[in-house]
């Protein structure tokens, strides 16, 4: 099996796992499962005197539990912006009289976003001057 093909394919596994990992996460049958640990755990407080080796178990736990979950949570996150992107990406290109310079906006600083939101504020200026609300106007047009 070619290089690429072994990390298409463990990637398309961790794909899955992943999903899988964030369907369960967020499910109802986590929450219980990790009520019912806590629960667990403090219930047989009295059986450790509520030692530090009692205290440690519930903090390490959740500290890893927390760690994993925050990279999950993040990819997760990232791919569904991507996707959102996407989306709109499509709906701006297949849209008449749209501005493209909006396609893959996400990829602009954060100066340039402020600008574009400035020419993008003055644009709805013009819309206010308007008696037709039919008529359209363009970005260039706030460069005045």
């Amino acid at each position: 099996m070619a290089e690429t093909e072994k990390e298409n394919s463990s990637g398309n596994r961790f794909e899955k796992l992943a999903k899988t990992l964030s369907a369960f996460a967020g499910s109802t049958t986590a929450f219980m499962l990790a009520l019912t640990l806590v629960l667990i755990w403090s219930v047989s407080g009295p059986f450790f005197r509520f030692s530090q080796s009692w205290q440690m178990m519930i903090n390490t736990g959740t500290t890893i539990s927390t760690f994993l979950m925050v990279f999950l949570i993040q990819r997760a996150q990232n791919k569904e912006s991507l996707a959102l992107q996407l989306k709109l990406n499509e709906i701006i290109a297949a849209t008449r009289g749209a501005s493209n310079r909006l396609v893959d906006v996400e990829d602009l600083s954060e100066d340039d976003l402020k600008l574009l939101k400035v020419q993008y504020s003055k644009m709805t200026l013009l819309f206010d001057k308007d008696i037709d609300i039919k008529k359209e106007h363009s970005v260039e047009e706030t460069q005045t």
